[in-house]
Order: structure tokens, then C-alpha cells, then sequence
């Protein structure tokens, strides 16, 4: 039996599905009794509970196979690396508790990294935990294609494509949640020897000529307008975000920018999905 967190979202989802369509056994974790209602019904087993819960989230470990789980950022708390280390130390409590033999996590490229990283810290934070208690599977994922759906408002209302890279034209690797999904269904089935981490990797392409697809998408050309560095954190904020956070994911993009995210995993697992269909799905 799998355990899978995060089925609400595209990734856990996506994950879970694969594992049914395979005739594997499965329990998926919910907040919510109504949003587990649907899994229920296509076979899964449903628990109900938060992952920081140690006590119900090693009741829900137990006895399984290997456990998918994510990081989900809490944009609402005033110290997001606090709240991150919280819920990671919960999830290796519990694993721990458990004793669940293999856990498949998604992570990010530039986990290997303790610091200077935004939101990909926390993932460090939970590599190190998990990989001192049980056999893991970091899969350190591309920059999501699905991002692109942050500037539809301003891409729509706007005819405005904001940049928050040092130049337009700079190639980031990218990744579809459901290639993702698909790697984490994948890898629970088939663990590996020892812990590994795998860099999931797809097509790359610049700003400018993401902001290209998507126009031809909408119908109206884009203008690509450039963020400096000094103006990331203020531009976030106009989309809702509080200055802490901002800062938080200023920093992420700061260390794109430099060079300082890369790819240095074990291996390297190359996703298929491009851009053009991402966007079309986001677009429709």
C-alpha cells in the first residue's frame, strides 16, 4: 500500500491516479472528508488529517510501502522557514514512527543547497531529515511550467509579461506537474537500492519566449517588461504578497539568476511535456 500526500494538487494527483490505473492499493491524505469523497469512490483509501499531526500522520504510515509527500508552502505565516521546518520535522517523526521502509518526495533543484535558496531551503531541511531515518527519493524538479499561470491576469488584462530573470532571453530548464506525477508513481513502485536524488528535467525556454506561446495563445502579442532585482520584491507585493514572503521568493529568483540553482543530482530524468501544451491547458 502507497500513502500519497497532496492529491487536491496536480502533482499528488497525478501520482495517485498512475498508481490506481496500475491496480496498486492506495490510501491519499486529506484536510477535508469531502475532497477525499472522489478518491473514495475510484478505490482509495482515505485519511483524514494534516501532515503536521505527527500522531495521525504516523497512524496513517503504518504498514506501508513507500509514502509520496510534498512541502506546501504556507504564504500566510510571518516566518515562512519556521513554519517550513515545523512540518518537515513532523513528517520525519512520523516516518520514523512508522518505519516506512521508502518515501518519494518532491523536491527542487538547488536542494542540495542549505541557504541563499527562498522556499527550496525547506526542502533541504527535509532531505537531510528524511534521509537520516529511511530511504528517500529526492526528485528535484525544474522550474514548473504551470508558473506561467501567475501572469495570465496581467498577460490578459495587460498585454504585460513580467520578467523576474536578469534577461529575458535566459533559459530555465522547466518541468510539467504531471511529469512529476508521473515520476513519483514510478518510483514508489520500483525503489531504489539506496536513496537517491533525481533531477527531473524538460524543455528549456526564455521568458521572452514563453511570453511568445502564451500571446499566440491569447491572441495579442505581449510585452516582455523587465523586474530588477531592486523591484522583485515590491512587484510581488502588488499581487498580494506579503513583504516577507517576497523576500522569501526575491531570494529564489536571485539564485537562478546568478547560477547558483543547477542540476546536481544523481541521475537525470528528462520530462516530454512542452511548454505549448501546458499553456494551452492553462489557457482552455
Amino acid at each position: 500500500m502507497f500513502v500519497i500526500a497532496g492529491v487536491t494538487g496536480h502533482v499528488g494527483g497525478t501520482a495517485a491516479r498512475q498508481l490506481l490505473a496500475a491496480g496498486q492499493q492506495i490510501k491519499v491524505i486529506v484536510r477535508d472528508a469531502a475532497k477525499g469523497a472522489a478518491w473514495s469512490a475510484k478505490g482509495a483509501e482515505v485519511a483524514v488529517g494534516a501532515l503536521d499531526d505527527v500522531a495521525f500522520l504516523t497512524r496513517a504510515l503504518t504498514g506501508a510501502a513507500g509514502f509520496f509527500t510534498l512541502l506546501p508552502p504556507d504564504l500566510a505565516s510571518s516566518d515562512f522557514y519556521a513554519s517550513q521546518r515545523k512540518l518537515a520535522d513532523a513528517i520525519v517523526a512520523a516516518v520514523k514512527a512508522a518505519h516506512t521502509p521508502h518515501v518519494v518526495i518532491l523536491s527542487s533543484i538547488g536542494a542540495d543547497l542549505e541557504a541563499g535558496t527562498g522556499p527550496i531551503r525547506g526542502l533541504h531541511y527535509l532531505e537531510t531529515g528524511l534521509r537520516a531515518v529511511t530511504k528517500l527519493t529526492a526528485i528535484r524538479a525544474a522550474y514548473f511550467q504551470e508558473n506561467v499561470g501567475q501572469v495570465l491576469a496581467p498577460a490578459k488584462g495587460m498585454g504585460m509579461f513580467p520578467n523576474f530573470m536578469p534577461s529575458a532571453d535566459y533559459p530555465m530548464p522547466t518541468i510539467a506537474t504531471k511529469d512529476i506525477g508521473a515520476l513519483a508513481a514510478t518510483s514508489l513502485q520500483s525503489p531504489p537500492g539506496k536513496s537517491e536524488n533525481v533531477d527531473l528535467i524538460g524543455p528549456s525556454y526564455s521568458n521572452r519566449q514563453i511570453a511568445e506561446k502564451l500571446g499566440a495563445a491569447l491572441g495579442k502579442p505581449l510585452n516582455v517588461v523587465d523586474i530588477p532585482k531592486e523591484g522583485r520584491a515590491g512587484a510581488m507585493m502588488q499581487g498580494g504578497m506579503s513583504k516577507h514572503i517576497a523576500d522569501v521568493f526575491s531570494e529564489m529568483y536571485e539564485a537562478f539568476a546568478t547560477g547558483a540553482i543547477t542540476a546536481k543530482g544523481d541521475r537525470t530524468v528528462a520530462g516530454t511535456t512542452t511548454i505549448d501544451d501546458t499553456i494551452k491547458s492553462l489557457v482552455s
